[in-house]
């Protein structure tokens, strides 16, 4: 006996489905919200025409020496965009830590301007 062929089975996978496919697109609208411009497209992953995971591209920041505050503000967004889901993975969590590490680098850089700056 097929389950597929049993109407009540198969309304409850489509449930399923209907509700996994709303929680990914949920969680990749809350990193493409927050991330604005430097996000790419939602992007929804599929097996066997079931939704199994999805993902938004994000810039990531490279250090500019000449703007600084620019390298920390993108790298602001990124963090904000990839911790803005209410259940964070774990893919959200090395990217956020990726544009912290980006971030310190501008700030260490910005500070030793400013110490330059401050005894020219």
């Amino acid at each position: 006996m097929n389950l597929m062929n049993i109407p009540a089975f198969r309304n409850q996978q489509q449930s399923l489905v209907k509700k996994s496919l709303s929680d990914i697109y949920n969680h990749e609208r809350a990193h493409k919200a927050a991330g604005g411009s430097l996000t790419g497209p939602i992007v929804i992953d599929w097996q066997n025409g079931i939704p199994v995971g999805g993902h938004v591209s994000i810039s990531m920041p490279k250090l500019n020496p000449k703007k600084p505050q620019r390298t920390i503000d993108n790298a602001n967004t990124v963090i904000n965009s990839a911790m803005a889901p209410a259940d964070p993975s774990s893919q959200d969590y090395k990217v956020a830590n990726q544009a912290k590490a980006v971030k310190n680098q501008a700030l260490n850089l910005q500070n030793k301007q400013k110490r330059v700056d401050y005894y020219a």
